[in-house]
């Protein structure tokens, strides 16, 4: 590669990118760690991207409809920083590229959602990137349609590479991108021909633009070095009526000495090779020192949009005052005023009317009732539409031909949905939720593990909770499930009992603002519990007490989700022994935890016997049992403690112990 060339051919443009390459290389040596090739690779294509494309404007972070730029490659996180920085951003300052990677600077390894205006997302773990941009572009869509392209008119740009492409999670993500006909998606792959260990050809032999093409994009290839190149590409991508992808040819750590090889990805720290890239890129300016003209050059394209961002202004201002406050409700995440009124009258006919249904058809009932009233909701579910009772009639399907649609058929794509999910959310204006089947958590996991670190309210509707779906058997039956995401930090774990639970989990779930939910819902019926109604959300304790003891009080059955009515009925059996025995329902945990001691006292007093009850593994259950005034020696479960079987669903929990009887004769051990 002639760096000479390049220089002479296009000097002002060399200069702006060489301030990435600079700052990149002096960030990532002060840290003694950090990934320096990528950003110098691809810093002519963010450059031009920046200047000629992206709209945005840095004084003004969040304005709605500025275009998304997501690094999916977020190893390469020196590149987003030097370009918050370089335009302007006024969090982005100096010192903090100075302490790159360095305790409570905003400048993390990769990056982190919240952590800085202008990070979209926190990307890092590979293939995150590029799928939670496809629901970014979907929520673009959908919102475009419903309040035209006067208010919502913008485009995701992706950075992605190798890495990001061979993770599964992708293909899922431009199978989704390519059917859906995201028009206003963007990847720039760069296509560097490098990994850490090695060349690509080394694991994959696999034609990404062929791939691409053949899930339904338009596909351009440009050199990723020549500035004239990569504007026309995106200015035709622009004009396209599909996803397009842009293949960059580029050198990994352009103009270094591990430039084109394994080392160039990873932290290029030499003192001697950092001086001589830099000489061979004619930048004699000492360690992260911008020349004035060039920082000026780069602010001038951070403001660039702050017409464009007045001229939406005013064009919100004259949109209709019922429609605007619509608009800007949802994008404050804000819940109608109607929700709570539609809960509360539910819960009543629910509790008046103690139908028998499966929880997964509960959250079918609560959704009948909640989508008419809140727009911004866009559902879907993984190939399980029918089992997961995910849609409902007043939504419509988005799709090419409909995109005032709100409903997604996500096809067998468990991990693409989720992170579609986060993008939705992420985006604005939008509440998403979709589903399968909970032991497919398995798939979604990573994603989910996202919504929580990011703080984003995606809700998952993971229905088949247990043994209680049946005759699937153990592949479908989650044991581990709950105990896998109960251990998520800033994570809501619902497990609903009955239909009025459901219905509070979900007030909870679309009331949120920085907290992921998960409801686990039954294949099979349960009664309904909640049979005198209260206005009072008692979900939201997290615990509370169902049906408390009649005479002394000598045991305490917690329970959650379907098994709550098999303790109610131990219950009965122990009463009639003279036993007094209360049921406590625990639909989420996280939640209880978060209620003052006081209130837990009351709930869980000690002195009774402590027995749980939960048809999955035990583990977790001990800090209820015997932490919060519990005792080791009068504590007990009833549960699994290993995998299920194949057989029907009463059958199962007769096999397993999960009984009223089992739950009683456990109790008078304790006793």
């Amino acid at each position: 590669m002639d760096l000479n060339a390049l220089r002479t051919a296009n000097p002002g443009h060399w200069r702006r990118a060489t301030a990435i390459r600079a700052l990149t290389l002096d960030a990532v040596a002060a840290a003694n760690s950090g990934h320096s090739g990528m950003p110098m690779g691809m810093a002519d294509v963010a450059t031009v991207l920046f200047e000629r494309h992206m709209k945005f404007d840095a004084a003004n972070p969040a304005w709605p409809d500025r275009d998304r730029f997501v690094l999916s490659a977020g190893h390469g996180s020196m590149l987003l920083y030097s370009l918050l920085h370089l335009t302007g951003y006024p969090e982005m300052t100096l010192e903090q590229i100075k302490n790159f990677r360095q305790l409570g600077a905003i400048t993390a390894g990769h990056p982190e959602y919240g952590h800085a205006p202008g990070i979209e997302t926190t990307t890092g773990p590979l293939g995150q990137g590029i799928a939670t941009a496809v629901g970014m572009a979907i929520a673009e869509e959908i919102q475009r349609a419903r309040y035209t392209k006067k208010i919502v008119d913008h485009y995701t740009y992706v950075i992605a590479g190798d890495g990001c492409l061979m993770e599964g999670v992708s293909q899922e993500a431009i199978g989704l991108a390519g059917k859906l006909e995201l028009s206003h998606l963007i990847v720039l792959w760069d296509d560097n021909g490098i990994t850490i260990d090695g060349k690509v050809e080394i694991s994959d032999v696999t034609d990404q633009k062929q791939r691409f093409l053949a899930s339904g994009w338009d596909v351009l290839e440009i050199d990723g070095h020549d500035p004239e190149a990569i504007d026309a590409a995106l200015a035709k991508a622009k004009t396209g009526k599909k996803p397009t992808m842009i293949a960059c040819k580029t050198h990994i750590a352009l103009g270094h000495a591990a430039q084109d090889t394994s080392k160039g990805h990873g932290a290029l720290t030499n003192a001697e090779q950092l001086l001589a890239a830099k000489a061979a890129y004619g930048w004699d300016h000492g360690a992260f020192e911008i020349p004035a003209d060039v920082k000026s050059e780069w602010e001038a394209i951070g403001s660039r949009g702050a017409a464009e961002r007045a001229e939406w202004e005013a064009r919100l201002a004259a949109l209709g005052a019922s429609k605007r406050a619509e608009f800007e409700r949802a994008l404050a995440g804000d819940a109608p005023k109607r929700l709570s009124a539609t809960i509360k009258r539910l819960k009543r006919e629910i509790s008046e009317g103690q139908p028998s249904m499966a929880t997964r058809k509960s959250s079918e009932t609560v959704l009948k009732a909640i989508n008419p009233i809140m727009a911004e909701t866009i559902g879907g579910s993984a190939d399980l539409t029918g089992s997961n009772n995910t849609l409902t009639g007043d939504m419509g399907v988005f799709e090419p031909g409909n995109r005032k649609g709100r409903y997604i058929y996500y096809g067998i794509r468990e991990h693409g949905m989720a992170a579609a999910m986060n993008g939705m959310a992420l985006h604005g204006g939008a509440r998403a939720y979709g589903g399968t089947f909970m032991c497919f958590t398995d798939y979604a996991r990573p994603a989910m593990r996202l919504s929580a670190l990011m703080g984003v309210p995606a809700t998952y509707v993971m229905t088949h909770d247990s043994i209680g779906l049946g005759e699937d058997g153990p592949t479908h039956q989650p044991v581990e499930h709950l105990a896998m995401m109960r251990a998520t930090p800033n994570f809501n774990v619902f497990r609903p009992a009955d239909t009025v639970e459901t219905a509070e989990a979900w007030e909870l779930a679309l009331t949120s603002k920085s907290t992921p939910a998960m409801l686990s819902l039954t294949r099979q019926n349960v009664p309904t519990l909640r049979t005198t109604h209260t206005n009072k959300n008692q979900v939201a304790q997290g615990g509370y007490v169902l049906a408390d003891a009649e005479g002394k009080r000598m045991a305490i059955l917690m329970a959650t989700g379907s098994e709550v009515a098999i303790a109610m009925e131990a219950r009965d059996l122990l009463q009639q022994d003279g036993i007094g025995t209360r049921v406590v329902s625990m639909p989420c945990w996280e939640l209880f935890e978060e209620t003052d001691e006081a209130y837990r006292r009351r709930v869980l007093p000690g002195g009774p016997v402590r027995v749980a009850v939960e048809a999955g593994i035990r583990f977790g259950w001990d800090r209820w049992l015997f932490g919060e005034r519990g005792k080791r020696e009068k504590s007990g479960f009833v549960g699994m403690h290993d995998f299920g079987a194949s057989a029907p669903a009463e059958v199962l929990y007769e096999h397993f112990g999960i009984t009223p009887q089992a739950i009683a004769d456990k109790v008078k051990s304790l006793l």
